[in-house]
């Protein structure tokens, strides 16, 4: 049986931009997603007798809408890490590779973030995430005002010690180059919101959840009136007030595996796996 993709409609409000749906097994798979398929074999709380498998063919952004991000990896030259833009994201046959790609056995679009990678020039730390854009291909950013929000279904399928696995972010109207909102998993399960306190830097924390490792769970985050931010993780909601430093700074939404750890290592990390991504603007 074929589990059908959820069609919402796309309105002035609202946008879908990402959620699975399972095709039918492959008869054939290349080299390289069998090599990807061999590194979940381990993965907690998935068992290899679990037989109905997705079309591990099909590129992530086969199964999610992926028009609206770019996707950053942790590889590249030194500060400059490789970008790829939402044209190769798109499609059955679009881009995967080692650090993003179709789960093997449950068709998860899934990141993975080595401890040693290349990063931006204002982090320590490697990351495969999307970085939000617009259907033109141009870089997402819009102003508090309003109401906007991020929604995922994920599961961190593994990690060394934290994960940023969602952010809102500061776009123009001024030099900062820090987010507005951060929002962690731990390796003890706790999931931390981390807001920031001004663009200047500084950053308060809040345990918002507890999940264990491999278990999936759903997340919010949103911003509304141009002062709340609104947080919800597993149906139960939060509110945080966003100091007026911010005013002038418009947003933008960040997903996937930020790792917050680092080290000589390229085999510890943080894999992350996302079974629904969606944004909406209002």
């Amino acid at each position: 049986m074929r589990i059908r993709p959820l069609l919402l409609p796309l309105t002035a409000t609202a946008v879908a931009v990402g959620t699975l749906s399972l095709a039918a097994p492959a008869s054939s798979t290349s080299p390289a997603i069998k090599a990807v398929a061999a590194q979940s074999d381990s993965i907690p709380g998935i068992s290899s007798a679990a037989h109905t498998l997705p079309n591990t063919s099909v590129a992530p952004g086969g199964t999610f809408d992926l028009s609206v991000w770019e996707l950053q990896e942790p590889v590249g030259s030194p500060g400059s890490p490789t970008t790829i833009p939402s044209s190769r994201l798109q499609g059955a046959n679009g881009f995967q590779d080692a650090y993003f790609y179709s789960d093997s056995h449950d068709g998860a679009m899934t990141f993975w973030a080595p401890e040693k990678g290349v990063t931006t020039p204002n982090s320590d730390y490697a990351r495969s995430e999307l970085r939000e854009m617009n259907r033109d291909g141009s870089p997402a950013n819009w102003p508090l005002g309003g109401t906007h929000r991020l929604n995922a279904t994920l599961r961190v399928v593994s990690v060394t010690s934290n994960v940023c696995v969602g952010q809102i972010h500061l776009g123009k109207g001024g030099p900062s180059t820090k987010p507005l909102v951060e929002l962690y998993y731990r390796a003890n399960g706790d999931i931390v919101l981390g807001t920031e306190n001004s663009p200047s830097g500084g950053q308060t924390t809040r345990t918002v959840g507890h999940v264990p490792v491999g278990t999936k769970w759903s997340y919010t985050i949103g911003v509304s009136g141009g002062h709340t931010i609104d947080l919800t993780v597993d149906g139960s909601t939060t509110h945080y007030a966003i100091p007026s430093s911010f005013n002038s700074y418009q947003q933008y939404f960040k997903a996937g595996s930020y790792n917050q750890s680092s080290s000589s290592s390229t085999t510890k990390g943080a894999r992350v796996a996302f079974y629904k991504l969606t944004v909406s603007h209002g």
